[in-house]
């Protein structure tokens, strides 16, 4: 893990050299003071020097102000290394989480994820900024003024130190107890966040329902064990704290009572015992910083901890040899797939299906039947292992293609619309970023929402809000699909694309449809049936498996399950009796 940190480091190592020299010479110039007080007490004093008086105390007062502008260095230029570090670590896990596959989106909520990204690496941003200075500073104060007390009174000295090894089996024992606490309390603060990112997301049901209440129970279910876990992490950091202070304060009992003997014994003057109190304390101090610095050397080390759980989950794989996919012509074929998200618990099993290029095949069945996850295999957003069948498109088994390549060559428009925060252009240019605005009016139009655009203030510059939140249900469709319509695919997938829309805005939105599979291979998941009457071939999916294929007349002849799900659905419809 150390060497993972330091790595973070390599890009501003000279700002860093720089940064640990300034650290330096705060420590060397620390050490004037006790110098100049020894030799004042004993020398410039007794012997009237008053000249020398005066210009000791200007070169103090000018290496004080030399040290100011090096405090002034390592704050502000140390800060920005731990905040550059900062950045770096947030790139570096943003682009990871962009190559994570959808499992770990499965299992991970957001909130989590963005504690990870925000509060975890501030604490990380803490550490790299002072932790070296401190370890640096306080290191050569210790051994300097160690080495400068030896000088004055041996024996006195070795006498203090020996508190030392006390202090440091305080620390340890201590130490392991806190860091546990402090872990816990990452925790909580993490449920803490995704309960608010999941409470604000859903802000609309919850006023719908009127349970404002009930989320206020869960946040506050949350609170509560954040505050548990803080008391249980701050009791562990008091006994800490209290425990390493208390040796400290008997290095002075011991300075004080050992000085004094020593004084009354004629084995130290009266200048060099007042000079080895002031010392003492260039000795004592760094020790207490380093003491201090533990919570924040736990927090930073947690934090960069949890920074490393999620860039050692495993990316998205493709084959060492992957190929692009190009010319693609379209023909899709299921061989014999079975897949599982749980081992104990088959969602597919052997399905075979072929769809001829430019053609359209539509799914239906009960809900949990496995419509949607072949949609979600054939883009490889889960990972068919081996033996459990092939997706091949064009012949080629999906699992040797690249998964740009792939992906670049499928649209998806699912009933769950998601848009992004911005305008109505800057989204309709996520199918395709470098298109030009007559390419983004002519999607529109063909999405039939270019006229509805038009008669807004803004435009296309048009803000939509967190998710859309300013369009309708037809609307945001209607955008997804001209989103589609510019990237230009030669598979398209549709996922219950409308059955969430009322009939007038379904209609609008099916001739949009209709125009967007127009020379494509299209898979629809419909719970609408009227609305794959027309498909090229229909497969009934339940319970992991295809029980029936065939047209839309054919499976009607069939009386089968579509005809009993074709008429449940239409049992109202006059008409129905003539198709049955």
């Amino acid at each position: 893990m150390l060497k993972r940190f330091i790595r973070y480091y390599r890009p501003h190592k000279k700002l860093l050299v720089m940064d640990l020299i300034a650290s330096l010479l705060i420590s060397v110039i620390g050490m004037v003071y006790p110098i100049v007080t020894r030799n004042m007490l004993n020398i410039y004093f007794p012997e009237q020097m008053y000249n020398a008086i005066v210009i000791a105390g200007v070169v103090v007062l000018v290496l004080y102000a030399i040290r100011m502008l090096l405090r002034y260095f390592v704050q502000y230029y140390g800060h920005v290394i731990g905040v550059r570090m900062q950045s770096q670590m947030r790139k570096d896990l943003f682009d990871h989480l962009q190559k994570l596959p959808y499992s770990f989106y499965d299992n991970h909520e957001t909130g989590r994820i963005m504690t990870r990204i925000t509060s975890d690496l501030f604490e990380v941003c803490e550490l790299a900024h002072h932790g070296p200075e401190n370890l640096l500073i306080s290191s050569v104060m210790i051994l300097l003024s160690f080495t400068y007390l030896l000088t004055i009174n041996w024996i006195l000295t070795l006498i203090v130190f020996a508190c030392v090894p006390i202090l440091v089996a305080v620390t340890v024992h201590y130490r392991k107890a806190m860091n546990s606490a402090f872990d816990d309390r990452r925790k909580s603060n993490a449920t803490i966040n995704a309960a608010v990112e999941s409470s604000v997301t859903g802000i609309r049901v919850t006023k719908a329902y009127t349970n404002a209440k009930r989320e206020v129970e869960k946040f506050g279910k949350g609170d509560e064990e954040f505050v548990d876990a803080s008391a249980r992490a701050y009791q562990a950091m008091a006994k800490f704290f209290s425990s390493t202070s208390f040796v400290t304060d008997v290095f002075n009992v011991i300075i004080l009572i050992a000085g004094g003997l020593f004084l009354y014994a004629g084995k130290i003057t009266e200048g060099d015992y007042a000079t080895f109190i002031v010392s003492v304390n260039l000795f004592i101090n760094p020790v207490n910083t380093l003491i201090n610095f533990m919570e924040q050397f736990q927090n930073g080390v947690s934090g960069f901890k949890r920074f490393l759980e999620i860039m050692d989950e495993q990316p998205e794989q493709e084959s060492p040899d992957a190929k692009e996919l190009l010319d693609v012509q379209g023909e899709i074929e299921f061989r014999d797939v079975t897949y599982a998200y749980d081992p104990t618990k088959e969602v597919l099993h052997q399905i075979n299906l072929r769809l001829e290029k430019g053609r359209k095949l539509a799914l239906v069945g009960p809900s949990g039947g496995g419509k949607t996850t072949l949609c979600h295999l054939l883009p490889n957003f889960y990972r068919l292992e081996e033996g459990n069948g092939s997706i091949r498109i064009d012949g080629v088994d999906i699992r040797e293609l690249t998964l740009d390549s792939l992906r670049r060559n499928i649209g998806i428009v699912q009933q769950d619309v998601f848009l992004f925060v911005g305008t109505i252009r800057e989204n309709i240019l996520y199918g395709r970023p470098d298109a030009t605005d007559e390419e983004v009016y002519e999607a529109a139009r063909r999405a039939n929402i270019h006229e509805y655009i038009m008669t807004l203030e803004n435009g296309y510059d048009t803000e939509i809000g967190e998710r859309g939140v300013k369009l309708s249900g037809g609307q945001k469709q209607r955008l997804s699909i001209a989103r589609v319509f510019l990237k230009d695919p030669a598979i398209l997938i549709l996922d219950e694309a409308t059955s969430a829309l009322d009939n007038t805005t379904e209609v609008l939105i099916q001739q949009a449809l209709d125009e967007l599979c127009k020379g494509r291979t299209t898979l629809v998941v419909a719970h609408r049936l009227s609305t794959i009457r027309n498909a090229d071939e229909i497969a009934v999916v339940m319970e992991g498996r295809v029980t029936e294929r065939g047209t839309h007349e054919e499976l009607i002849a069939a009386g089968g399950v579509y005809k009993e799900l074709y008429a449940l659905q239409f049992r109202d419809n006059d008409w129905i009796g003539e198709d049955v």
